[in-house]
This record gives C-alpha cells, structure tokens and sequence, in this order.
C-alpha cells in the first residue's frame, strides 16, 4: 500500500506531506503512549464524506484521556482540522483519515507528564484493507497463540498504539502461516476481536457478537447492530468460544478499514458453504447504502467535505 497525499495537518497548520518529520528522541516513539483514530471518508453522489465524524473524534479525545495525554484541542477544533485537511489534498476517492495524538521530544523517562502532547492528523486514498475480493468472496482467519490484552494490565478502551503491539505479533503469525486475518481470543479462552476488528457469527438466523470487554467499543460494530434492528435481524451479545466459531453458518468482521468482511474458514473449517452469507450480505448492502449516502435515516452521520 503506497500512502502519498499532498498534505499533513501537524500541530495546527497544514505542511507539506514529506516536511511531517519528528525528532529521534519522540517521547512516544520510545514508551508508547499514543492514541489515535482510524476514520473513512467516502466518495458519495454528493461528494466526499466522514463516516461518524463526531463519533470517532469522541472517541480519540476519551482515549487521550485514559491515557493521561491533554489534548491542546478541542474536538471542535479536530473535527474541523479533519475537514480542513482533506479539502486541501482535495482527494478523487474512497480515504481513510488518521488522528494521532502523541508526545514529542524535549523529555525522557517513563513519567510523560511533562512532554508536550503533540497532534498530528493525515489522511490518503484508500481501498478495502482486506482486499476487494475478500469483500465479496471473504478471507481465511486463524485463531492465534496471542491471546487480547488483559483487563488487568492494559486499557483496552483506549485506542492506544502500545495496545497494538499484540495485534502486530498476531497479524504477522497469522499471515507467515498462510492466513489472510488472526482472531484473539481472550484471557478466559472466548473469542475477543480480530487483530483490528469485531468479530460476528451468525448461527440459526441469529446475528451473534461478544461484549466489548477485552475489545475497543467498536463505531463500526455500533453501526452493524443498529442495521441489523433495522433489518429484523434478531441479535445476542455474549460470550462466542472457538468451536462455535467453528460451527457457525456466516461468520465477519467489521471495523472502520475492515469495513464488513466476511470470514470464509477458520483453523482450516469452512465457515457455512464457504461462501458470503446471506445475512453477511444484506448487512453489508445495507452498511455501503450508509456511507455512501444512501439511507436517508442515518444521513446525519456523513459529514460533507
């Protein structure tokens, strides 16, 4: 994946895309404390537009703050700067759009509290990040020997960097293994999340997801519940163990770059017949009708560029 764009919103003021350099020393380049967002703007009839916009600034300030990291703006001022940015690079199709809020150099050692908190926010054209063939056909997932972090040792409702690290060693294990995606299970041994999504099974007509308590609370996740109400889709939230995974009729994961992607096979179990489920399909339908404008009622969660 090449990621160009003409320009980066750092600290305030758009610059150059290659100008956006740090310094060796950045306070979280070393421990890890950041947090940041992943949001997908879409090319509608009307234009480009944010998909929930407010939602996942929301979500970026809250992960600050679990983290100890005072952001110096406002979420007006983001939401604003995340409009700004992609009206200067001015972009021809789908884009994914990446908050960061971080700590820079001037400071060393574990206690942060005087670095200063740095905000950085790019964004590039962007596809499926499963693929567009996974989208329609889906992909192959192994279950991994990295299990989600612990509630005990980590914050998992922040969307911090160092939380990511685990997804990073799953991902990578999975994929050297011949898989396309790595699902984490958690402490317990039920199913928490993929290495950057939620995970879904359908089994009997019923739509089925875990709680969120090893996983981040999901916006993508939240705009699949509220669809499936829509769509009469009975739903359970509970706890999911691997081989219900295994047994399932439909399986998916959702996320703002996974999007809804089905799940063919598990640990080398074919998911149903091995194809897109008919009840991952009309969700799906009825999710890209969402972004791309197309559902009057959820309208109010596109934010036009």
């Amino acid at each position: 994946m090449s990621i160009k764009a003409d320009k980066i919103w750092l600290d305030g003021e758009l610059i150059n895309f290659e100008d956006a350099k740090l310094h060796f020393l950045t306070h979280s380049l070393h421990y890890g404390n950041a947090v940041f967002e992943g949001t997908r703007a879409y090319k509608t009839d009307k234009g480009l537009a944010i998909f929930r916009l407010k939602e996942h600034t929301k979500r970026l300030l809250e992960s600050a703050k679990i983290c100890l990291l005072k952001s110096p703006y406002t979420q007006d001022e983001l939401e604003k700067a995340q409009i700004e940015l992609l009206r200067a690079n001015n972009f021809k199709a789908n884009t994914y759009i990446r908050p960061l809020i971080f700590l820079g150099d001037g400071i060393m050692g574990l206690y942060h509290a005087k670095a200063k908190v740095r905000v950085g926010i790019a964004a590039w054209e962007w596809g499926a990040y499963l693929g567009e063939e996974g989208l329609e056909k889906g992909i192959r997932v192994k279950i991994s020997s990295f299990a989600r972090n612990s509630v005990k040792s980590s914050m998992g409702k922040a969307k911090s960097s160092a939380n990511y690290l685990n997804s990073q060693m799953a991902k990578y294990e999975a994929i050297e293994a011949g898989y396309e995606e790595a699902l984490m299970l958690d402490e317990e041994g039920f199913i928490a999340e993929g290495t950057g999504e939620c995970f879904f099974i359908v089994k009997n007509g019923c739509l089925i997801t875990p709680p969120n308590d090893f996983s981040l609370k999901s916006i993508t996740q939240d705009m699949v519940l509220k669809l499936a109400k829509d769509l009469s889709i009975p739903v359970l939230r509970q706890r999911i163990s691997r081989d219900e995974v295994y047994t399932a009729d439909e399986a998916f994961f959702t996320g703002t770059a996974a999007e809804l992607t089905p799940i063919n096979e598990v640990d080398a179990r074919i998911i149903g017949n091995g194809k897109r489920g008919d009840i991952t399909h009309s969700l799906q339908n009825a999710f890209f009708d969402v972004v791309y404008g197309k559902n009057d009622k959820y309208k109010d969660m596109l934010t036009y560029i």
